[in-house]
């Protein structure tokens, strides 16, 4: 044939590049390994969030690592990301009353980790692991907060997940134990004392189970329940009330992919809590939960977030917090090298036994000039609100940042 040269390989055509700016990463042994530092510069108008605001400077610095192993059988992935918000200054007290006491060191840790395991014990049989780690603080505003801090408090949320994953043909149940332990540091005051967070250490123990079936190309609906305890290192906190409590959720939903235009999963379900002390009401309401991505053009990409979840209080009365979080977000690409990022959160935060409600917006938008693989430009605008019924806990804020990404 002409053209061709006998015994001279075919080479073979290149696959395209979906993402010609994205994160290329090296292999160690039998592992992709990724990696990234974002680092920005920038001001916020409330950093403290406080009814009466006051503007701070502030640097980020926030890696991320990522490792996913390249085998045959089995699978191992490393998903490590945090961050640090550091500020040019403490916030000094108000003269308007707002329960801030004395100046107060507001930089804080953010960090988010788990390794995820599978060993694949038969075709059709599958055991999962996870371990998992949370580090962080109190979100400024939140009643949480002491008065006369001169730090938040940084706690730690470690735990694990043992599991199996088997399927019966088109059906597909999978359980697991579950076990986490949350930590807080004692609050340093500014008076120089520190004061105990012991009441609000806790274990929580746990399973859940899940049944899932494919019922035609693309649609698995499936249905959840979750159950656990949580038993705090002491009987009483600082209030007087017995914390412990048992409660879990149900859920029934689907996860779907059609024409991969539109994938991903929603639920909905309710979730419920009892506490051993008889003054605390149980805490209960709808559960909502979505992770859904709409590919409406090449270039753009949409995309809605749901998520319900239970959190600990200190309020005298209160059981717990009921918090309902809603994310809408919209990604365009002007250019290959120029993507414009749109985002929109909605969240309510029920404080039941106390008649607190609070409702959270925000609003953001982000530009990227990707000049290389390795090095991109981003800037960052976003609008805070927090609308509390309670006066005086209202706030505001502004954040504007500019920064780079360097990535490998």
């Amino acid at each position: 044939m002409a053209g061709t040269v006998i015994g001279q390989p075919v080479r073979k055509r290149l696959r395209v590049d979906d993402d010609p700016f994205g994160a290329v990463g090296d292999y160690a042994g039998s592992f992709l390994i990724k990696s990234a530092v974002e680092l920005y510069a920038g001001y916020d108008t409330n950093p403290g969030r406080l009814f009466v605001p006051q503007g701070s400077p502030l640097y980020v610095i926030a890696p991320e690592f990522l490792a996913v192993s390249d085998w045959e059988r089995h699978a191992l992935v490393a998903d490590l990301r945090g961050s640090f918000t550091g500020y040019g200054k403490n916030l000094a007290p108000p003269a308007d009353g707002t329960p801030l006491s004395a100046p107060l060191d507001i930089d804080r840790p953010d960090f988010t980790g788990h390794i995820d395991g599978r060993l694949d014990v038969a075709r059709d049989t599958r055991l999962l692991g996870q371990a998992r780690l949370r580090v962080s603080t109190d979100n400024p505003g939140s009643p949480n907060v002491q008065a006369g801090l001169a730090r938040y408090p940084v706690y730690t949320t470690l735990g694990g997940t043992f599991g199996f994953d088997q399927n019966f043909n088109r059906l597909q149940v999978s359980g697991g134990a579950t076990v986490d332990r949350t930590d807080y540091q004692s609050s340093k005051l500014t008076d120089g004392t520190s004061s105990s967070n012991d009441d609000r250490n806790f274990t929580e123990y746990g399973g859940v189970g899940r049944v899932s079936y494919d019922l035609i190309p693309g649609l698995k609906p499936f249905g959840e329940i979750v159950g656990n305890i949580r038993s705090h290192d002491l009987l009483v906190d600082r209030n007087g009330y017995e914390r412990n409590s048992s409660g879990g959720n149900v859920r029934a939903g689907t996860s779907f992919e059609l024409s991969r235009l539109l994938t991903g999963e929603v639920a909905i379900g309710w979730a419920a809590r009892t506490y051993e002390d008889p003054r605390l009401l149980p805490l209960q309401g709808l559960l909502t939960s979505a992770s859904l991505v709409w590919t409406a053009t090449p270039l753009t990409t949409a995309k809605f977030f749901a998520d319900t979840q239970i959190a600990e209080t200190t309020l005298a009365g209160t059981s717990g917090v009921l918090v309902h979080t809603y994310t809408f977000e919209v990604d365009h690409d002007f250019r290959r090298w120029l993507t414009g990022i749109g985002k929109f959160t909605y969240g309510s935060l029920d404080y039941q036994g106390d008649n607190r409600r609070d409702k959270t917006y925000s609003l953001s938008g982000d530009l990227i000039y990707k000049m290389t693989r390795n090095l991109w430009l981003k800037g960052t605008v976003s609008r805070n609100v927090l609308d509390s019924n309670v006066q005086g806990s209202s706030s505001a804020s502004t954040v504007v940042m500019l920064g780079v990404r360097v990535q490998n």
